[in-house]
């Protein structure tokens, strides 16, 4: 796996090769931040990977007032969920440099094997039936998340991806896995993520009923509080 952070540490080469990879557009480019942004389908060496590629597609702050590419803060995001034990696709590649004052950026990921977007998982006829596993382990990880004071940013059931399996009884397990990180971000405070996330999660639900969402929260409720007392800290 090859992850670089700094435009000064792409290898032309490597760069070049993903850079004119071409497959499906999963995602067509769109104008936005700046820059354009889209996501291709790709079939290498047996893989099946997504590349995002992206001209321009600026985020600022005060430390980059003149702006860096999403997909840089993207990778950081992907790393630290990894410390934290929050699945994600696998990284591949990522990079970014700068061409005649044009960002250039990419990221590479494989494409998750098993798993379906929650958005789609209600969306299957009856899947909501069998779906307390898989909003108990969402509550989880989300809780997990938020305890970090990592904030989703973009925390839409289309970027939730859930798949179930048996465990050694027989019993059905979930997990979960967050993609589309772009928009992450470490908060000041735990309430401040949590709040940003629900809210969206609630506001984009789509076919989720009520009731799963009311299961939801108070799982991730008392996981919240739960790991809070362990540490003695307060959520708020």
């Amino acid at each position: 796996m090859s992850i670089f952070t700094l435009a000064s540490s792409c290898p032309a080469s490597e760069f070049e090769h993903w850079w004119h990879s071409q497959g499906q557009w999963v995602e067509p480019p769109n104008q936005r931040r700046g820059g354009e942004s889209g996501v291709q389908l790709l079939q290498q060496e047996g893989m099946l990977l997504y590349c995002k590629r992206q001209h321009g597609h600026l985020y600022r702050t005060l430390r980059h007032p003149l702006g860096k590419p999403t997909v840089l803060r993207e990778i950081q995001a992907y790393q630290a969920l990894s410390s934290l034990g929050i699945a994600t696709p696998r990284m591949i590649y990522g990079c970014a440099r700068k061409r005649k004052d044009q960002w250039q950026a990419l990221l590479v990921t494989e494409a998750l094997h098993g798993f379906v977007s929650l958005e789609q998982w209600y969306n299957a006829a009856d899947r909501h039936m069998a779906s307390q596993p898989v909003l108990h382990q969402l509550a989880l990880t989300l809780a997990r998340l938020h305890r970090a004071r990592w904030q989703h940013g973009c925390c839409y059931p289309k970027h939730i991806f859930v798949r179930l399996r048996p465990d050694a009884n027989g019993a059905q397990q979930a997990d979960i896995a967050l993609l589309d990180l772009e928009k992450s971000r470490r908060r000041w405070r735990i309430r401040d993520a949590s709040r940003r996330d629900l809210r969206q999660l609630e506001r984009h639900r789509g076919n989720i009923p009520m009731a799963d969402l009311d299961y939801f929260y108070s799982v991730y409720q008392t996981a919240l509080n739960q790991t809070a007392l362990n540490n003695g800290v307060a959520t708020a």
